[in-house]
């Protein structure tokens, strides 16, 4: 068995990270499915629709992806960052307004920059970092997914 090339982890999570968020490159999604080109169809009035009528919105869907990238970024940079209050989103993310909408999706793409430039500077793919790379794209396209499944019944 041979070690796994850091440069070669790094193309790869690249490769992953930029289907789920920008543009499908064949890995696992179909064409148009990427976070940023589906949000780009939702309306900041779907935005604001719990799913199910008691599920959070996709607002809060969408926030909390942002803040989780933000917190990942930060956790690695940082040691000593807080823990953070995960729940605080799911009680006050609901109806946004069409400013609103825009600015969680600019922060989204904002944290989505800082995680592309913290995989970058990371010098080394040890098995924390590789576990916590996973984890990250999981977690991230676990709620692409609850998004798209959502807008199933939203549209």
């Amino acid at each position: 068995m041979s070690d796994i090339r850091n440069e070669d982890f790094l193309s790869g999570l690249l490769n992953v990270l930029g289907e789920t968020f920008d543009e499908v490159n064949g890995f696992y999604l179909d064409g148009g499915d990427s976070l940023f080109t589906t949000l780009a169809t939702v309306s900041a009035a779907e935005a604001s629709i719990p799913v199910g009528g008691k599920c959070a919105t996709l607002a809060a869907q969408v926030k909390h992806t942002a803040f989780y990238l933000h917190v990942m970024n930060q956790s690695v940079r940082n040691p000593n960052f807080p823990r953070p209050d995960w729940g605080e989103i799911w009680r006050n993310v609901n109806v946004v307004t069409a400013d609103e909408w825009q600015a969680i999706q600019a922060e989204l793409r904002l944290r989505y920059d800082e995680i592309i430039q913290l995989a970058k500077d990371t010098p080394a793919w040890g098995e924390a970092e590789i576990g916590g790379a996973i984890g990250m794209v999981a977690h991230c396209a676990y709620h692409l997914g609850e998004i798209r499944q959502a807008l199933c019944t939203l549209k």
